[in-house]
């Protein structure tokens, strides 16, 4: 099967309306869906109706920041009924968006010869409380500071640079426990991007299995094949199930196109198994 388990829509820093995303999914060949905007269900309705009228299997999805011993990490949450638990843990998160961004823009305004930073990321975004640093590199775009929005990041925002601004997200385990208690599945988004020692990530993987987590993200063109390998062998070990997405944002953007993701090695139990 085709499937995509991770992409984003403009109710938080994708491109795409909800509806017009899961139309350029199923033209690309996807058989089933899920939308998982950052701390965010606001497009899941619009999505699920879309995918139903078209004949396209869809699931519930989120992807939820946390903060796990001084790191951002992205846990994804699928095939859930959203609670009022769920909601109100997100909103915790999207509150601390906007103060972020604030700090994000005062450091580049006194490096870059460009102002209004936060002015022109609210332009890009669907509500102020779903602002990102994706919506920074589209304003930066704009006023050709950079080329494209992965140059934004290379140069500016991405880990280590001068847009870096950690934030104290939400715990991992407040994070999983959500999800579980939603009746969905929590899984390791994109774990080679964190570049973290494989002490930390076996560390991280236990301390995520012992709140209730089921999969670890493994087919994203995120990961290359030695990463996906690598990650496989992590599953098998840690008995998880492996979730595929393509991470989509926008046509063009890193390379990402929606609704279609590498293929799971043959080893992996996919994470579509637990679903009804």
């Amino acid at each position: 099967m085709n499937i995509d388990l991770h992409c984003h829509s403009n109710i938080s820093d994708g491109k795409l309306p909800p509806d017009q995303l899961v139309q350029a999914a199923l033209n690309n060949g996807a058989e089933l869906l899920a939308l998982t905007d950052h701390d965010h269900l606001g497009g899941l309705s619009l999505a699920q109706k879309t995918a139903h009228r078209l004949g396209l299997s869809f699931i519930n999805g989120v992807e939820i920041s946390v903060s796990w011993r001084g790191r951002s990490i992205h846990i994804v949450g699928l095939n859930f009924t959203p609670t009022d638990e769920l909601e109100k843990t997100l909103h915790i998160n999207r509150q601390g968006r906007f103060s972020r961004l604030e700090k994000i823009a005062e450091r580049l305004e006194k490096k870059l010869s460009v102002k209004n930073i936060v002015q022109g990321a609210l332009s890009f975004a669907n509500s102020p409380d779903s602002v990102s640093r994706t919506h920074i590199a589209q304003y930066l775009v704009q006023q050709c500071v950079v080329e494209n929005a992965q140059q934004a990041f290379k140069k500016y925002l991405g880990d280590g640079k001068i847009g870096d601004i950690k934030h104290q997200w939400i715990s991992l385990e407040q994070a999983v426990l959500a999800i579980i208690n939603a009746s969905g599945v929590a899984v390791i988004a994109h774990p080679a991007r964190y570049k973290i020692s494989a002490t930390a990530m076996r560390n991280l993987i236990e301390e995520f299995k012992t709140y209730g987590g089921q999969a670890i993200e493994i087919a994203t063109p995120v990961h290359s094949l030695n990463e996906r390998l690598n990650l496989t062998l992590l599953a098998n070990r840690y008995d998880l199930y492996a979730s595929a997405g393509s991470d989509f944002h926008g046509n063009g953007e890193f390379g990402r196109i929606i609704g279609q993701t590498p293929d799971l090695p043959v080893t992996c139990r996919p994470v579509w198994d637990l679903f009804e």
